[in-house]
This record gives structure tokens, sequence and C-alpha cells, in this order.
């Protein structure tokens, strides 16, 4: 039921996965991958703001050979970017979670495990030390400290504590769709299901026979609540009292290395890593929480300089590989794409998700070569100009 080979290579950019997937995935499973908030107002700047930035390129380079490679505590990535958490990932893409690491391992690149996943994580952890395991923290310190132990000993390196989910998100969006965690039965649902049997056969189904009803296995440190289920929202939500003891506390706890993904502001990343955080992730969390909030490429330079000693990060928006290279020219260690690689998951599996990543570091490759650059580390705020008037951070 998966794309074919023939399918997958007539996609030629990340925008053609999006639609693609709007065809396969029922209406209400796209329109949660797709949407952000309220108005969409950050998830529209999230692309937005790539255009205020224009290329400088230089000429007459002997750009024969290109290294995209990039190091990060002494591991080498082959690509400087990576795979976003994103979650629910196997209920879009059959053993999504799995999908998406397999392929991430494989190409050498980095793959973020969302702790809102539907697979557990002792099965992920184990395909490569490329997968790092993203926690949405539970309520208590008690179930904080659980968590940790869990996931040190399923053996991940690298741990991204999300930071900017106090509250559940206004998706309204959602709910017009007809999508809401749990999944609640219906007409509307059923009918859906049936106008795209790609998915509900080769996805739907074929995990319900393989692998029984779908639970959040990883918010907690022992099994969570099935997605048919009227607790899903409370478990996911109650978070409004923590603050940065509860980050002390996990630095205590937590031997690899730990990142502080959904920062905007250079005040609370610099207190991130003076309170022991080894990298900063720069994320309105593709849009998808507060309604309004900057785009994360416009702070960037900002949290650079705030933080110049540990590697800076971002998400929220990358399409291209001429995206990639303005975050990187503007400060970014390495950027991480969500939404595409969903898409390319439901749409191919694995094979899906490989085409993707392959499009995008050949856009990469293409995109340095005509800027004049044949290493990751000849990038830098030279390279690009800002072309909209009032934009004075260009610099750093």
């Amino acid at each position: 039921m998966l794309f074919s080979k023939r399918e997958l290579n007539s996609l030629l950019c990340l925008d053609d996965f999006e639609r693609a997937a709007r065809g396969y995935l029922p209406r209400s499973l796209f329109a949660y991958v797709s949407g952000g908030v309220e108005t969409n107002a950050s998830l529209a700047q999230n692309r937005a703001v790539f255009q205020e930035f224009g290329f400088v390129p230089r000429v007459m380079r002997d750009v024969s050979s290109v290294n995209t490679e990039i190091d990060l505590w002494g591991d080498t990535y082959k690509m400087p970017f990576g795979i976003a958490p994103m979650g629910l990932s196997a209920l879009t893409a059959y053993d999504g979670d799995c999908a998406l690491a397999r392929a991430a391992c494989n190409a050498g690149i980095p793959m973020i495990m969302s702790g809102s996943s539907l697979t557990r994580m002792e099965e992920v952890s184990g395909i490569g030390p490329n997968v790092w395991f993203q926690a949405y923290l539970p309520g208590t310190l008690e179930q904080i400290e659980a968590l940790m132990e869990r996931v040190q000993r399923a053996g991940f390196q690298k741990l991204v504590i999300t930071v900017d989910t106090p509250v559940a998100a206004n998706r309204e969006n959602n709910i017009r769709a007809g999508f809401s965690t749990p999944l609640r039965p219906s007409v509307g649902l059923a009918l859906d299901g049936i106008l795209h049997p790609r998915w509900t056969l080769g996805t739907f189904l074929r995990t319900l026979l393989a692998k029984g009803m779908p639970h959040f296995e990883n918010n907690y440190a022992t099994r969570g609540a099935p997605i048919l289920s009227r607790h899903v929202l409370r478990d996911l939500s109650d978070r409004s009292h923590l603050n940065w003891d509860y980050f002390k506390r996990i630095r205590e706890l937590w031997h690899g290395r730990l990142i502080v993904k959904g920062v905007l502001s250079a005040s609370d990343a610099r207190y991130s890593v003076d309170a022991g955080a080894d990298a900063i992730i720069v994320s309105n969390h593709g849009g998808r929480q507060l309604d309004g909030s900057l785009a994360p490429l416009r702070v960037l330079p900002s949290i650079v300089e705030a933080c110049p000693n540990v590697p800076v990060m971002m998400d929220s928006g990358v399409r291209r590989g001429t995206d990639v290279v303005k975050a990187l020219a503007l400060g970014a260690h390495c950027v991480f794409v969500g939404r595409p690689f969903a898409y390319a998951a439901a749409v191919g599996g694995e094979a899906g998700v490989a085409r993707a990543i392959d499009l995008l570091a050949v856009e990469l490759r293409r995109n340095l070569a005509m800027l004049g650059i044949t290493h990751i580390e000849g990038l830098d705020a030279a390279c690009v100009q800002a072309i909209t008037p009032g934009i004075g951070w260009v610099s750093r």
C-alpha cells in the first residue's frame, strides 16, 4: 500500500511529500500533522522568515569537492540536518518511529524520537547511536526520576527536554478536522478511513494486527494510555508547575548529553547552559504551541551570541537546502526537519524517508557549491544579507 519506487522517484522536493501525503492520509490525520494553532500565524512565519535573506555567492572557487559533515561532541554526522521529534508517527506511518530511525542512521544524520510516540523507546534505541530521545516531563519529580532511569537503561546517549509545553495548546484546527487525542470513533472518522484505503489497510489495520492497539509508550517509566482513551489529554498536559529546579535535578540524574528544546529567549538559553545544558534547540514547536511566537530564525543569532560555548541548533520551517544554509550561516550548528519526514514515512516508509533525506542532501551540496563554499565551517554571516528593511541582526 506504500508508494512504489517509481512514485517516490517522482517526488522532487520535500514539499512534494506534503502534497502526496494530503491524498494518502485521512483528512483528520493530515490536519494533525500539517496544522499549527489558532490562526497559524507562527506556522506561516516559520516559512516566510527564510525569504528575508538573500545569498552573497563567491565565484571562481574550486568546489569540485563539498564536505557536509559536522561534529557534535566528537560524533560525526554526514549532514548538518536531522529529523525532529514527531508524536504519533506510528499512527501516520506503519512502524513510523523505527522507519524514521533506520533511515536516519543509514544516512548518518541524527533523529530525535518523540516522547509522545506510540512505539516503546527500547524498540528504537537499539537501531543506532544517532537516535536521540526527547522527553515531555511528567508532572511529579518521582515520575521524572523514574523516566530518566528508563531512558538511560534504554541506552540513549542524548536527551532532549522540551520546555515550551507548560499547558496544552489551542489546536482548534484539529477539532474542526475531526482529530483528537484520544481518538473518538465516529461516522466521520470511519468514512475518512474508507476514503483513504491505502492508509487504512497499510498502516492502521496492519498495526492493529501486528502490534495491537497503540499506546502512548514513553511519557512515563511505565506504559501510558491507549490512543483510544479519555485519559490521554491529562497525561500530556500536566506540566504547568514545572520550573528550572526540575531541570537541575535532571542534570544531576542524566549522564549523557542534555539538550534543551523550545527556547526563543536569549536569557532562557543562557540560563539553560548555566544550569547544565549541553546544547540548545531554538524552536517554537513548529508553530504548534503559542500562536504569534517568533520564528526561530529571527532569534537564532542572539541565542548563538548568548551561548558561544555550546552547539545551538534550530527547527521549525526548514524545507529546502537553502533554508539549511541560511540557518547555518546565522550560527546554527545543525537544523531539524519535522513534517516533511512524517509525510515521507507515511507514503513510503523507510524508503520514503531515505528519498526525502537524499533530496535535501543533494540540494544542500548544490547550494554550498553555488555559494563557493566547500565545507560547513566556511558558512558565516557574510554569505547572507537581509533583504527586508529593519532587520539589523544579520552579523554576529
